[in-house]
């Protein structure tokens, strides 16, 4: 079922700050997809996903130029995913923020020096949240 992302129900709020892991999906330069399970934040402000990796990874190489990624939540029979156009950043205020939602969510992240953030900027939002959704 889609649903508005711009205003999630608050069942789909829920489940977004619950701690789960998620798959990303981006397409490699051949136009095959590439999925890995990650952490990840929901910023309802852009609305925007938020991941944090190494610069080096094929993830942030496939989403480099500003390649579409979608990332997808499951727990049972609630899942959700979330789709848009993504960006890689090495802006240290940018990573920063990134880092601090990851803390929050999941768990402060191991040091990394070629750590960087990939922005998503939602623009669709399908699944099935909890009830009140």
């Amino acid at each position: 079922m889609s649903i508005d992302h711009t205003a999630p129900p608050p069942g789909a709020l829920a489940f977004l700050t619950e701690r789960h892991l998620a798959t990303l999906t981006t397409l490699r330069p051949d136009g095959t997809p590439h999925v890995v399970p990650v952490g990840f934040t929901w910023d309802p402000d852009g609305p925007t996903v938020r991941i944090i990796t190494s610069a080096t990874s094929v993830k942030a190489t496939n989403i480099g130029g500003g390649g579409r990624a979608s990332v997808c939540q499951v727990d049972g029979g609630r899942w959700l995913t979330i789709e848009g156009r993504g960006r890689v950043t090495d802006d240290a205020t940018d990573v920063a923020e990134a880092v601090r939602r990851y803390t929050e969510r999941y768990r402060v992240p191991r040091d990394n020096p070629r750590r960087v953030a990939i922005e998503i900027t939602v623009d669709r939002m399908m699944g099935r949240p909890p009830d009140d959704a």
